[in-house]
């Protein structure tokens, strides 16, 4: 018997809501993604993703980084896998499963906008901590003073791109300390409307307000206004 969480990415619903399987953003998280490994001059060998959707993020690093010989994407959704063995290649390969097989152990496990929708996360994240040995999780924070008082912001997260749970900064730490990864640097990443250019004075006002806001007090604006996410570079907690 499936769980609900899964039965929307397994049975189509989630392509459904979003038939370009959020390709879109897909460049600009491989490009944060070679920032930090650039940053920490890490150039793995090989690349695991988990929850890859439709690939592209694996597919720009691939073309961004050259020098890693082997990337392979895992996820649950029949039609995101379908998509994603477009890109297919001699390096790039892709599969319909949850997790790699238990001799897969990747130098880099990337773990990109999944998170927030896996039921038991504390499990998961216990789980792929044994396929990598440095690690790079994209999670976006959904919980903020501005959500809290507009939760219909929540609920419209859960019904079109399927987020079941909502993290602030602090608790994405907690977790992650909790389950046996040491952080070794993270950073904030911009909503695509604070990067884009605004279609309206209105939109462009409130822009120029959140990102003055950003430029000053980072976290403060993050637990304020939200739509934030954290990019961070993970190692396992035991690793000597």
């Amino acid at each position: 018997m499936k769980n609900s969480s899964n039965e929307f990415y397994e049975d189509g619903s989630y392509f459904v809501r979003n038939p370009g399987l959020n390709q879109e953003d897909s460049p600009w998280k491989a490009l944060e993604i070679a920032k930090m490994l650039s940053k920490h001059s890490i150039i793995p060998a090989n690349v695991i993703e988990v929850g890859c959707g439709a690939g592209q993020v694996l597919a720009h690093i691939a073309k961004r980084i050259p020098e890693i010989s082997k990337l392979k994407g895992f996820d649950i959704s029949p039609v995101a896998i379908s998509k994603a063995k477009e890109s297919e290649n001699d390096k790039l390969t892709f599969a319909l499963a949850s997790y790699p097989d238990k001799q897969d152990v990747a130098d880099l496990l990337l773990m990109i906008d999944v998170m927030e929708h896996v039921d038991d996360y504390y499990g998961f994240l216990r789980n792929i901590r044994l396929h990598g040995r440095k690690f790079i999780f994209h999670i976006p924070l959904d919980l903020s003073g501005r959500t809290l008082l507009k939760p219909h912001i929540m609920k419209q997260q859960r019904d079109d791109v399927g987020h079941i749970h909502y993290f602030s900064r602090e608790m994405v730490l907690w977790a992650l300390k909790d389950t046996g990864y040491r952080v070794i640097d993270w950073t904030y990443t911009r909503p695509v409307t604070d990067i884009k250019p605004a279609t309206s004075l209105f939109q462009g006002l409130k822009k120029g307000l959140r990102n003055i806001s950003f430029g000053m007090m980072k976290n403060l604006s993050a637990s304020l206004w939200g739509g934030y996410s954290m990019l961070l570079l993970l190692e396992r907690a035991d690793q000597d």
